[in-house]
């Protein structure tokens, strides 16, 4: 049976502003939602375990329902604790609390790697390509250089005035890697998939971001 991962971030403050933040909700129900319905095993990971924070979740959205109510929350592996060989993909879910949590999470970037050196995909959208920036392969190269990717923009950080509070900017820092960055209008669902790495620019497009992924694993 064909396993995917969808990691989350264990991050709940919005820098210093006194929000809250987490994983949006939207950008792992419907990847889970499109895995499940393929006939794949979903599994869920976070940078720290047990429950991860939740941001922007809809409640009368009946796709978010059903994912929260399927899936463990609760208990929520770490990397460490998983092996590369069982997993045919794993999925970047964003929001805001990725940009601080992601780059560092040393053991869930490996874990991508591992994943992807073994022939799989690794995918993230909207902040989740934030796990990217630092996400490097045995042989020391950055995953993202030279290929073509999606991700937050930056003028979509502006509209949401979150550019001054941001660790960094998301796109900046792709390109800054060797990634060559793909943005579309704000808010316009767009995916990229470049050989098997296939990123989503923002909310609206995780649904297409995890179709790319259901593409590649056939």
């Amino acid at each position: 049976m064909t396993r995917v991962l969808i990691a989350l971030t264990s991050h709940s403050e919005l820098g210093d502003t006194g929000r809250k933040t987490g994983f949006y909700v939207s950008e792992a129900a419907e990847p889970w939602a499109v895995f499940t319905e393929a006939g794949y095993e979903v599994g869920l990971v976070s940078v720290a375990g047990g429950r991860p924070p939740v941001d922007g979740l809809d409640e009368s959205d009946p796709l978010q329902q059903k994912f929260l109510g399927a899936v463990d929350l609760e208990n929520t592996p770490v990397a460490a604790d998983l092996d590369a060989s069982a997993y045919d993909a794993i999925f970047f879910a964003g929001g805001h609390g990725a940009m601080w949590d992601f780059p560092a999470a040393d053991d869930l970037l490996k874990l991508a790697a591992d994943i992807y050196e073994r022939g799989g995909v690794v995918a993230a959208v909207c902040h989740g390509p934030s796990a990217l920036v630092n996400l490097k392969l045995s042989d020391g190269s950055y995953l993202v250089d030279g290929k073509n990717v999606a991700g937050f923009t930056n003028a979509e950080e502006a509209a949401v005035g979150l550019t001054e509070v941001v660790p960094f900017l998301l796109a900046d820092k792709l390109t800054e890697r060797g990634a060559i960055h793909q943005p579309a209008h704000n808010w316009t669902p767009q995916a990229v998939t470049d050989e098997r790495l296939v990123t989503g620019q923002n909310p609206q497009s995780a649904h297409v971001t995890a179709e790319g992924v259901a593409k590649l694993l056939g």
